[in-house]
């Protein structure tokens, strides 16, 4: 349980740091950061101007796909293990200036 409980505070901890990162930065770098870190970036966005000119308003929703793979324990039994196939994450931009 204490295992569990431990996974779970640290997942969060990963799922909420890209959000402090953001808001110092411009679209462009916190987008290439998102995706170096292995996200896929939804961008919504107001008004029409080039990415380097837009500014991040919020970086949010952040997602984890997994799939259960089966893995040899090494002592003849199969056990299910979660593997991430997928992380996305939303990008908020203002474009309007």
């Amino acid at each position: 349980m204490r295992t569990a409980l431990i996974t779970l505070v640290a997942a969060a901890a990963t799922m909420l740091a890209p959000a402090a990162q953001a808001q110092d930065q411009s679209a462009i770098v916190t987008i290439g950061q998102l995706e170096a870190e292995g996200y896929h970036v939804n961008i919504d966005r107001v008004g029409s101007a080039p990415l380097d000119r837009c500014v991040v308003t919020s970086v949010r929703n952040p997602q984890e796909q997994t799939q259960f793979i089966r893995v040899d324990d090494f002592r003849g039994r199969d056990v299910l293990v979660p593997v991430v196939v997928r992380r996305t994450i939303t990008v908020s931009l203002d474009c309007t200036k």
